[in-house]
């Protein structure tokens, strides 16, 4: 079977690249599915079309479902893992704070799903999207769920986007009526938030065994 196969037959989107290009699974919720909008208009796709633009390379599948949780995240990750990725972003956690979720759970929810990616691939690099809540008050809930994912940066020497929603949050023209999920133009800020910090991540000296972006066949 193609390696490429079980995330076709999961619903995900697969970014056609050259053998051997670095690989990025986006492990997350409605954000990165894109909630509302064609899967094509996400920010994962995005990226991949940014990558392109510079004349490189690169797959990203986008494993983003709708509503998914730290735990849900948790339980599709081994099946996603059966690809080999270089990279792993992972964006959850808003949903288990909406629902409440004590901040010790989500932690530790993202720390392992961190832990079991780096034990089947020990050299893989994660990127970690910080969230907010869109709500403010003087909850300590509130900052201790700013402060998870900073925190779990540190911890495992990964790469943080400090804000993911930073510039599209409480703004109505980048937001859909819900103002929670970002439009089209919202989700190509998000793209832009996104892409220094994988950037820096997918330089020569970050991949192992790569040679960083792979050239694109003409």
């Amino acid at each position: 079977m193609h390696p490429l196969i079980p995330f076709l037959c999961l619903g995900l989107t697969v970014t056609p690249a050259l053998a051997k290009t670095p690989s990025v699974l986006v492990l997350g919720d409605s954000l990165s599915a894109g909630y509302g909008l064609k899967r094509s208009q996400a920010y994962p796709a995005l990226l991949s079309e940014k990558a392109k633009g510079m004349g490189s390379n690169l797959i990203v599948m986008n494993a983003g479902v709708s509503g998914d949780t730290t735990s849900g995240g948790l339980r599709r990750l081994p099946r996603l893992l059966q690809h080999h990725i270089d990279v792993l972003v992972i964006e959850l956690g808003i949903n288990d704070a909406f629902r409440g979720v004590p901040i010790p759970q989500i932690e530790a929810n993202l720390q392992s799903i961190i832990d079991l990616s780096k034990k089947r691939y020990p050299q893989v690099r994660i990127v970690i999207a910080g969230m907010q809540l869109p709500i403010s008050g003087d909850d300590d809930y509130l900052d201790r769920f700013g402060a998870i994912f900073p925190k779990l940066a540190a911890r495992n020497h990964a790469a943080l986007i400090p804000f993911l929603l930073a510039g599209v949050a409480g703004n109505r023209a980048l937001n859909q009526n819900d103002m929670i999920h970002p439009n089209a133009s919202g989700q190509k800020i998000l793209a832009a938030n996104v892409w220094p910090v994988l950037e820096q991540v997918l330089q020569p000296s970050s991949v192992s065994g790569k040679a960083g972006f792979q050239p694109a066949e003409s």
